[in-house]
């Protein structure tokens, strides 16, 4: 296994993944990050976007993620996101309708913690389209 990587994903209902992988591409806030085997220790915040999951020199898994943590030592990359969903799975008019809703409701907001709950829903909608429409890998 020194070729690769043991890689976890998990929401808060569940472990969603958990498989060595040859390479994970994750999210982070200061940029994505690939993360290989030998690694140096890291901790990030995650931001909403898409992990990818290498085999082979190619993509072979394509998952959404809205926010959380991402640990990484030499042999583990472990990403404790608030909302995973594979990028397949995404359904483009929901989403556009989530958008649509919480918008509206951000004109209506009461005070700050509303209006910034809307806008981090409405930045994780806007990223989950962003998803389907450009992916990176």
């Amino acid at each position: 296994m020194a070729d690769q990587i043991q890689f976890e994903l998990v929401s808060p209902e569940r472990l969603l993944l958990s498989e060595p992988v040859e390479m994970v591409v994750v999210p982070g806030v200061e940029g994505d990050f690939g993360v290989l085997p030998g690694h140096a220790p890291l901790v990030s915040t995650v931001r909403p976007g898409v992990i990818a999951v290498f085999e082979g020199g190619k993509v072979v898994q394509r998952i959404f993620v809205a926010r959380g943590f991402a640990e990484v030592t030499a042999e583990r990359c472990t990403v404790l996101a608030e909302q995973a969903t594979p990028v397949a799975d995404i359904d483009r008019a929901a989403t556009e309708g989530e958008i649509r809703d919480a918008r509206e409701d951000l004109g209506e907001a009461k005070d700050d913690a509303e209006r910034a709950r809307l806008e981090s829903r409405i930045a994780a909608a806007e990223a989950k389209l962003a998803a389907l429409d450009n992916p990176v890998y």
